[in-house]
């Protein structure tokens, strides 16, 4: 009880956080902060940057690039990346509701790249954990954990990007959940997969994505190989607001509000759509490629983790810390 009002107490800390940050907002566009600020420099980031409009210069060849040129699929559950999530959980089968804590720790590592401006190919390293905890439990017994890790090959042309990747996982179901669940059925799930996602930038504030993925090696061998994935990402072209810290900031915080959904489509849920909503704030400063993101979440689908995928049918909302380097 006492560990539930505590992680209560820390889901309204951070609400009140944002809503004062959001009371020292005030309107503006990005492009009116200090440029003449020799501390604040523009850099390039063709994640974010509209890629028409960085493309001249002569062609250049990078090791170890800071950026990528194909933007990671925020709302997509199984996208590498840093985050820290809590969700009212209800299994649909079942009819029981847990409060569940999801973490992923994980990123793109760019290798190599070849571009002029934003418009070029990139191959890099994928590595991603994702591991869910039930928080009703005294001791936040541990559920699962995937593990994946592979090799994505982006590229973009204007407002054209793409991403195709190898890569495998292995999943593994928690002691404490297998103890509290004697008669579950562990499968051993692993499997090796290609994914294809081809996605256009349309007029700065909307993106749309889309493509598939088949397992080409799958343990338990029964199961079916084919998705369907696709999906759209809303930005302000400028950042909405800026917080400089009652004066004390050189460097503003900007703010973009972002609104997101993720679908897949999975042949061996008979092709049931599994749908993931994000919305909230993007929050970064001037020159600098971290971001910050409270988001609030809503999903309504196949549990997107581990062998749960397969098996248990969830709806769920939550509150989540996402964080980009």
């Amino acid at each position: 009880m006492g560990r539930r009002v505590l992680y209560d107490r820390c889901i309204v800390g951070i609400v009140a956080s944002l809503c004062l940050l959001g009371g020292n907002v005030y309107a503006g566009d990005s492009n009116d902060k200090k440029t003449d600020d020799p501390t604040i420099k523009e850099v390039l980031d063709c994640r974010y940057r509209q890629a028409s409009e960085l493309s001249e210069g002569k062609s250049t060849s990078e090791v170890f690039p800071s950026d990528d040129l194909f933007r990671p699929l925020l709302a997509d559950p199984k996208q590498p990346q840093f985050f820290a999530l809590w969700q009212s959980q209800q299994s649909l089968n079942e009819r029981t509701s847990t409060s569940i804590g999801s973490v992923g720790f994980g990123e793109n590592f760019g290798f190599y790249t070849r571009r002029q401006g934003c418009n070029g190919w990139q191959v890099s390293l994928l590595t991603g954990i994702f591991a869910q905890f039930d928080l009703d439990t005294s001791n936040t017994a541990f559920i699962n954990v995937d593990f994946n890790v592979g090799v994505p090959l982006t590229w973009r042309h204007g407002n054209w990007s793409g991403r195709l990747r190898f890569y495998h996982q292995s999943s593994h179901i928690g002691s404490e959940f297998l103890g509290a669940h004697p008669g579950f059925q562990s499968i051993g799930l692993k499997f090796e997969e290609v994914d294809m996602i081809v996605s256009y930038d349309f007029r700065k504030w909307m993106r749309l994505y889309g493509g598939g993925a088949v397992k080409i090696k799958v343990e338990p061998s029964t199961i079916d190989r084919g998705t369907m994935h696709w999906g759209f990402e809303a930005r302000t072209p400028t950042p909405w607001g800026r917080f400089d810290g009652f004066g004390l900031l050189t460097n503003p915080i900007l703010f973009t509000p972002v609104a997101t959904a993720d679908f897949k489509s999975v042949e061996a849920q008979d092709w049931y759509i599994n749908t993931n909503l994000l919305m909230g704030f993007d929050m970064f400063r001037a020159g600098s490629f971290k971001r910050f993101r409270i988001l609030f979440n809503y999903y309504r689908g196949y549990n997107p983790y581990g062998q749960f995928f397969y098996s248990q049918k969830t709806e769920s909302f939550g509150l989540g810390a996402y964080f980009a380097f």
